[in-house]
């Protein structure tokens, strides 16, 4: 069986993640099997990665909190709702990784930037890495 690096892990926690938010009925374990079968990088065979219904399951668990701690630093005017659902379920990720789990902040945001590389444009890294740098306390 392949073993997936924390990078593939965040890569498909972000799209089981955005899968989920478009499809919100969907269930995660369902999503996040299509996503690792969809991967031409990796053969995957067998039960999703622990590591990986943990990414998701806890970003879930706490949508309010993150979504909120966005808010507090988006511009006077911006909502949840303005930001683009790539860029929010990036920034999602990174702040649930940042806030509850052992890894260190700044590998966090390091890792939501370099998942925007592949994911949306230079406008879209720019806002994350400032929102994140903000929230995180640079």
């Amino acid at each position: 069986m392949v073993e997936l690096n924390r990078h593939q892990i965040r890569q498909a926690a972000f799209q089981t993640l955005f899968g989920l938010a478009a499809n919100p009925d969907a269930k995660a374990a369902q999503v996040a099997e299509q996503v690792l079968a969809g991967d031409p990088e990796i053969a995957w065979e067998g039960a999703v990665p622990a590591d990986l219904m943990a990414f998701v399951d806890g970003v879930t668990a706490h949508l309010d909190e993150l979504d909120l701690t966005i808010s507090e630093y988006l511009q006077t005017g911006w909502t949840i709702d303005r930001i683009s659902r790539t860029d929010l379920v990036l920034m999602r990720l990174a702040i649930y990784e940042a806030k509850h789990t052992d890894v260190d902040p700044k590998i966090a945001v390091n890792e939501a930037m370099e998942l925007a590389k592949s994911f949306t444009d230079d406008k879209g890294r720019k806002f994350i890495n400032g929102v994140l740098n903000k929230a995180l306390t640079f």
